[in-house]
């Protein structure tokens, strides 16, 4: 369709009754029809000529109109995108910028200090770092003997080298040598005395609350620190029983830790096994047996000898 570019409203009918128009009249006249009558002939063809112009017109504009409102819906639409696309990218970056930078993005409420954070404890970097990647880590960090480590060497350690650690993600960052060095003289979980074993559970679930931890791992752990500890062996007079316990919680509990990133995931850990349990009494009943056994033959040995 050949594009107007001028409005046929704002056009005027000519006057074709003026000598102007002497040549356009002059092809209409006839014995039958006169000057005057080949001027009102000219003007109804001008008038229905102006008519199918005003329409063509409208539906230029209503066109013109059409086109602008859809390159102003995918501008808008364009925009939408571009500012959703960058909305997520600065999440993103804000995410990775929390998880490598937690300490940052702490929030500190608006309060006095607290009349008991004196009788708070300090544990050992490493620990810590340990609990915010999800892993196993010795209660023994959360005894009185290793929170006494880890403030001495809070108040004694000047060292501030920096070693590489690969993150979750396969990329490597720096941090303090002191966060991934363990504790010298660290004691497995199954060779804690159960006093001390039952002093570091609070301590340590206090500090998966600090570090974040979701409340229903939280909950599970906390649970499977009570079950064993109402287990009738925790009571018992014989220390092997006791161990037995000590022993199949560092396994489960290292386990757990291990199937957490797993396809095939963890389990509920609160859920005691028996069997388990009493295989692992077995097993360090067995062990003492057969050292028993070599002392004594050790002896058997050594007095003849005398």
């Amino acid at each position: 369709m050949t594009r107007l570019h001028a409005d046929p409203n704002s056009e005027q009918c000519p006057d074709f009754a003026s000598a102007e128009f002497q040549s356009s009249r002059a092809p209409l006249l006839s014995p039958t029809s006169d000057d005057a009558q080949a001027a009102a002939t000219l003007r109804t063809i001008w008038t229905a000529t102006n008519a199918t112009l005003k329409a063509k017109w409208q539906l230029q504009l209503d066109a013109e109109a059409l086109e602008l409102t859809e390159q102003q819906r995918l501008r808008d639409e364009a925009e939408a995108q571009r500012l959703e696309a960058q909305a997520q990218l600065d999440a993103t970056t804000a995410d990775e910028d929390r998880k490598k930078n937690r300490i940052h993005h702490i929030p500190i409420p608006s309060r006095p200090r607290p009349k008991r954070a004196a009788e708070s404890f300090l544990v050992s970097d490493f620990a810590l770092r340990k609990l915010d990647k999800a892993q196993f880590v010795e209660l023994y960090y959360w005894t009185n003997k290793g929170l006494a480590d880890a403030r001495l060497n809070f108040l004694t350690t000047d060292d501030d080298s920096m070693v590489p650690s690969a993150a979750a993600d396969g990329s490597t960052s720096w941090i303090a040598a002191s966060v991934a060095r363990p504790a010298a003289g660290v004691i497995a979980d199954h060779l804690l005395a159960p006093l001390d074993f039952s002093r570091a559970i609070p301590r340590f679930i206090a500090s998966l609350e600090q570090r974040g931890w979701e409340d229903s791992r939280i909950v599970m752990l906390a649970n499977f620190f009570g079950a064993l500890m109402l287990h009738n062996y925790w009571c018992s007079d014989n220390a092997l029983e006791q161990r037995a316990l000590l022993a199949y919680e560092e396994d489960q509990r290292r386990a757990w830790h291990q199937a957490i990133p797993l396809a095939s995931g963890a389990w509920d850990i609160s859920i005691l096994d028996e069997t388990e349990i009493s295989q692992t009494f077995d097993r360090l009943y067995h062990s003492e047996r057969d050292r028993a056994d070599r002392e004594f033959d050790l002896k058997i040995f050594i007095i003849p000898c005398l």
